[in-house]
């Protein structure tokens, strides 16, 4: 079976944000190695077709490159459950691994800023609660300044 690796410092459970979260079990240090996206690699026309029976469910490696789960059973496994934030505490190192940007506290929930791992064109309503809300994120807003 498909499976992302997760750090034995974190745990999926119920977020505030949205459905499921990735939560810290202790305290967790800038840099650490949290997550690695597990999955099949796929382009964006199997990506578009598998879309219609797994949700959004992959990441974005390369403009026509994708790694995700390819049958609802490998979902569950395949998912990372790192919810947006505009002021994210998880950032992405190469193409599939996720780190700490920063000292995270254990019980804080990891965030990932989605418009830094996808360049496609997609827009989504935000509600992090964050100072810096953007409002509205999209799959270009990596192109801002600072972000």
């Amino acid at each position: 079976m498909v499976r992302s690796w997760f750090s034995d410092k974190v745990e999926k459970r119920l977020s505030e944000i949205e459905g499921k979260g990735l939560f810290a079990l202790t305290d967790i240090a800038k840099g650490e190695l949290l997550v690695v996206k597990g999955g099949h690699l796929f382009d964006r026309n199997k990506r578009d077709q598998l879309s219609l029976t797994l949700g959004p469910s992959e990441i974005q490696i390369e403009d026509d490159l994708f790694i995700g789960p390819v049958t609802p059973e490998e979902r569950e496994g395949s998912m990372m459950h790192l919810n947006h934030s505009c002021e994210p505490n998880v950032g992405i190192r190469g193409q599939i691994c996720f780190h700490a940007m920063r000292d995270i506290a254990r019980g804080e929930e990891l965030t990932f800023d989605y418009a830094t791992g996808d360049a496609d064109d997609w827009q989504m309503k935000c509600a992090c609660g964050s100072f810096l809300c953007r409002g509205t994120v999209t799959g270009k807003d990596w192109q801002i300044t600072g972000l």
